[in-house]
């Protein structure tokens, strides 16, 4: 008898989570505007689905944060207001801040190449606002592997969910771009010293800016 391949081991993936992630994207593309009513119906329709998968799926975006669900009303984008992006930079700012000071300490020098050739692919992308936030979060996330806590992954993996709701995306001031490029090189000199103070310093400093210029 034949060995499995490797995609019969894959279980298919619930209806629900299709549709979460479909109306994820829709959220952080804008086509779903903060503070948005869903169209519950609408939506059914337009997918060829039940309200049940639909409602599920809201449930997984209430439960991150994106949607906000109101009695007899329904459910609604989340509107992030400067309260709420202060208290979500301020809690990126200490887990990763943590983060980086565990990959100056503990990561192989294999692992900080890998953050050096995506820090050199943010390099290159100065200029391209989508790829370099593409390649910034890549290296954000990377560094979160690295330090190897998948608890801490899985709360800033939902508090950066929260974080794309902001209108005024931190990149998109003037300058801030090349300010985050030096805020990064910084970062990977404290790295490559294996520096965790000074590590853990320059990300905190990083998301200070970030806050400041998407507030």
């Amino acid at each position: 008898m034949n060995a499995p391949t490797a995609h019969q081991h894959l279980k298919p993936r619930p209806l629900y989570e299709e549709v979460a992630e479909l109306l994820r994207q829709r959220i952080f593309k804008r086509e779903l505007e903060p503070g948005a009513w869903i169209d519950e119906l609408k939506i059914s329709v337009e997918y060829g689905i039940s309200r049940t998968p639909l409602r599920e799926a809201l449930k997984v975006l209430a439960a991150e944060g994106l949607v906000t669900m109101k009695m007899r009303r329904g459910a609604y984008v989340t509107e992030v207001n400067e309260k709420d992006l202060r208290d979500v930079y301020h809690l990126l700012s200490l887990l990763e801040a943590d983060a980086a000071g565990e990959v100056a300490t503990h990561a192989s020098d294999a692992q900080l190449k890998e953050l050096q050739g995506l820090h050199k692919e943010l390099e290159k992308a100065v200029g391209n606002r989508a790829r370099f936030f593409e390649i910034n979060e890549a290296f954000h996330m990377r560094l979160l592997v690295i330090a190897n806590n998948r608890w801490r992954d899985q709360m800033v993996a939902d508090l950066r969910k929260v974080m794309k709701l902001n209108r005024h995306n931190s990149l998109l001031k003037a300058g801030r771009m090349e300010d985050s490029l030096a805020e990064h090189r910084a970062l990977m000199q404290a790295l490559g010293s294996r520096d965790a103070p000074a590590s853990m310093q320059h990300m905190r400093k990083h998301f200070a800016n970030g806050l400041e210029a998407a507030a």
